[in-house]
């Protein structure tokens, strides 16, 4: 089964969480128990210290029985299993142990070696060295015993009772066993909760990976490759939701503008298959009904100006050429459409063919009373395109925007300008006008072939052969209406040769031609 990222990073940072905390309560379990043992071994000296402080005045006047009183009395306290005195040569003087009083003890024994090694007597040793920490035969907890030094002191060799010699250095050793059975429990207590401790952190932690994970990375990825899914499919119209902050959500928004741009070049591919398939059938019709239909206008031209005298049969025959001289301008549509002539293609100022089609127009714009507010761009690059053709774009631009115009007095403002910018440079066309506007349900439409919003008036070919123009360009149109305010048509050309500026330094921003 395939894991996903979210379970592989849990159990990533699961595991070296696991293993720090694994880690931090072995030191601190470790700690506690040496600080256990320190404070024992700390009592334990200070209990020695009380011992010979005790016995001492008892020793000095050699009353034996009192020094057995007190090591007794301290020996039946809790905790403590023995409590020795032995001289040098190893031999118990005192003991709460009575049986063990009079025996030697072995030198090489743990009472005794830290004293005897290098077969020296140590005068001086630290409570570390002083300590041994050992298991009793036949007892299951360890005991700890230290011993104390008894140096010979003033008052010992200057005593009249057991006077020492005055070079002695060490008379004896005190020697103190105390039982770490409860030290050994509190350590295994400590433990228990260590361990309790540590899996109720890995399980909290573990949880909270989890939850950090599913929610920060499990959830987005998860929506990221149901996108993917989608797409490859087929759907390109699918969105992602809003992911929070950080890169899986700039991942989310880039993967929606993906599509955004897929579904747009889809539809664009669609439209320009659409278009050749139309293009090659348009083509095709045309050549076989032009020349007979240029018979037919040419025989009942003829025959119009032969029958100048009958009435009835010239006005059948004005319906006979108006018509046939509709359907020549319909078969002509259709050529443009479909482009068989091969495309002259130089570099111009797109200036010149702006101004060259609003002069052709300009008796239109007059009759219809419509104002037309130039705003050309002196310091234009020029571009690669078929003057005639771009010709053909904005004379069909303009022509809808005077039908749109209709009779009531309007305006159309045609404005170019240069978007050079950062990316590839480009000569951008504005052409709008004040007139019905279109509706929005149409726009998915009004550059399909044979689509009109003009009734009989129309043949639909026009916008079509301004999208088919463009697209060959390398351009860009785009479209922008509001019913009963006008419409805006926006074209980008790409700047693809290197021609130079050619300005036109007489052009005028605001210069204004027209009624």
């Amino acid at each position: 089964m395939r894991k996903n990222i979210g379970l592989k990073l849990m159990l990533a940072v699961s595991s070296v969480t696991v293993a720090t905390i694994a880690i931090f309560s072995y030191i601190i379990i470790t700690s506690q128990h040496q600080a256990l043992i320190n404070q024992v071994e700390y009592n334990a000296d200070r209990l020695s210290e009380t011992i010979k402080g005790s016995t001492k005045y008892d020793m000095l006047l050699n009353q034996r029985e009192g020094v057995h009183r007190i090591i007794d009395s301290i020996g039946e306290q809790k905790g403590i299993e023995k409590v020795r005195i032995f001289n040098k040569e190893g031999k118990i003087i005192y003991s709460s142990d009575k049986g063990e009083i009079g025996q030697l003890l072995d030198k090489e024994a743990e009472s005794c070696y830290a004293c005897h090694r290098a077969d020296e007597v140590l005068e001086k040793l630290t409570i570390t060295e002083r300590t041994r920490v050992f298991e009793p035969s036949g007892n299951g907890s360890k005991s700890l015993g230290i011993i104390n030094p008894i140096y010979n002191e003033a008052g010992c060799w200057q005593a009249d009772c057991h006077a020492h010699a005055k070079d002695k250095k060490v008379l004896g050793v005190l020697d103190v066993t105390m039982s770490l059975a409860e030290v050994e429990n509190q350590i295994a207590a400590n433990e228990f909760k260590m361990v309790l401790l540590t899996i109720s952190a890995i399980a909290a932690t573990s949880l909270l990976i989890w939850w950090l994970v599913q929610s920060l990375v499990g959830k987005p990825v998860s929506q990221l490759v149901q996108g993917i899914n989608m797409v490859a499919i087929g759907r390109l119209d699918y969105k992602i939701g809003k992911i929070k902050d950080g890169e899986l959500a700039y991942l989310g928004d880039s993967f929606n503008k993906m599509t955004a741009r897929l579904a747009d070049a889809q539809r664009q591919l669609y439209h320009s298959e659409k278009l050749a398939s139309l293009g090659r059938l348009a083509a095709g019709v045309a050549h076989e009904i032009n020349n007979p239909l240029t018979g037919v206008l040419a025989y009942s031209s003829f025959l119009l100006k032969r029958l100048e005298g009958d009435g009835e049969s010239k006005e059948d025959l004005e319906v006979i050429v108006r018509e046939t001289k509709r359907c020549r301008d319909i078969v002509k549509g259709l050529l443009d459409f479909s482009r068989q002539a091969p495309q002259k293609k130089h570099n111009l100022q797109i200036n010149e063919v702006i101004l060259n089609t609003l002069a052709i127009l300009q008796n239109q714009f007059a009759i219809k009373g419509i104002d037309v507010v130039k705003k050309l761009s002196p310091d234009l690059p020029a571009v690669y395109v078929d003057s005639g053709s771009m010709q053909q774009v904005f004379t069909n631009l303009l022509v809808n925007a005077i039908d749109a115009i209709g009779k009531t007095a309007g305006q159309i403002i045609i404005e170019t300008k240069n978007e050079g910018g950062d990316g590839q440079p480009a000569v951008r066309i504005s052409v709008s006008d004040t007139g019905s506007g279109i509706d929005k349900k149409h726009f998915d439409k009004i550059f399909d072939p044979f689509f009109s919003t003009k009734g009989q008036k129309g043949t639909g070919l026009g916008l079509a052969v301004v999208w088919g123009v463009i697209e060959e360009h390398g351009g860009k149109i785009d479209v922008k209406s509001e019913v009963g305010k006008g419409t805006n048509f926006l074209i980008s050309l790409p700047v693809t040769a290197a021609a130079g500026n050619n300005s036109l330094s007489d052009l005028m921003k605001d210069e204004r031609v027209g009624s």
